[in-house]
């Protein structure tokens, strides 16, 4: 038996234990996942030592930059993006990977063609990191939007209804509307869109956010993570067991 897990914080709604919990039932293995729930990324040392049966990880807000330092290698991907969330155990080395960027690109593809290949990324946190990554390897033009903005970045407050009908994909990578704070939202201008938008929550719970609401109402097509956490999960378990 093997045991695998998710690095995190308040993540006791976890999708990857209940995913990989039923996987392991389905079919048969005797294999664990566990939730290790901590409040500083200074304690996942202890994590690795206490636990010396863990085979892989996966690695959830907000920790997908900060655990890197503490990993023996980093795959190319994950360099590039500047983010882990998928630590395989190779004897006594940890391994990060990035998985989000397929899982998103996955979830992505059956909403295109866009009229436009432009996006605008809600948040700058590890995820986001990801969902950039992947456009830029579709081609899309994008631009992140920030509450603090560096060089380059949009305030929320510079998004108008030019900026809107500019790009049609408009991502949320922030926890902004995440169980149990279901009433929050990024603060952008919905009334704006229009038919030809996709909205896309990384969001999977509740299954329709707040900002998915307000797209749909404005006419918006609208998608949230899950499927695109499945794709991720069944890459990161393909990594654990290369």
């Amino acid at each position: 038996m093997s045991k695998f897990g998710l690095i995190g914080k308040d993540i006791g709604y976890s999708f990857s234990r209940t995913y990989f919990s039923e996987k392991f039932k389905k079919e048969k293995s005797e294999h664990n996942y566990e939730n290790f729930d901590i409040s500083s990324i200074a304690h996942f040392p202890e994590i690795i030592l206490k636990n010396q049966d863990l085979k892989g990880l996966n690695v959830t807000i907000p920790y997908k930059e900060k655990v890197m330092p503490f990993l023996d290698e980093i795959d190319e991907e994950a360099a590039k993006i500047g983010a882990v969330n998928t630590i395989k155990f190779q004897g006594e080395k940890l391994i990060g990977f990035n998985t989000d960027h397929y899982g998103f690109k996955k979830s992505l593809e059956k909403f295109l063609p866009l009229p436009e290949k432009s996006a605008l990324i809600l948040g700058t946190g590890g995820a986001s990191k990801a969902v950039a990554y992947a456009l830029s390897s579709l081609g899309f033009d994008y631009k992140f939007v920030s509450r603090n903005p560096s060089l380059g970045h949009l305030a929320y407050s510079e998004v108008n209804k030019d900026i809107i009908a500019r790009h049609f994909l408009i991502i949320n990578s922030t926890p902004l509307g995440t169980f149990p704070d279901v009433e929050k939202f990024p603060e952008i201008p919905y009334k704006f869109l229009n038919p030809e938008h996709l909205l896309f929550d990384l969001i999977y719970n509740p299954a329709e956010t707040e900002f998915l609401k307000r797209g749909n109402f404005y006419g918006a097509h609208i998608v949230n993570g899950a499927d695109m956490l499945k794709f991720q999960a069944e890459k990161a378990w393909e990594i654990w067991n290369s």
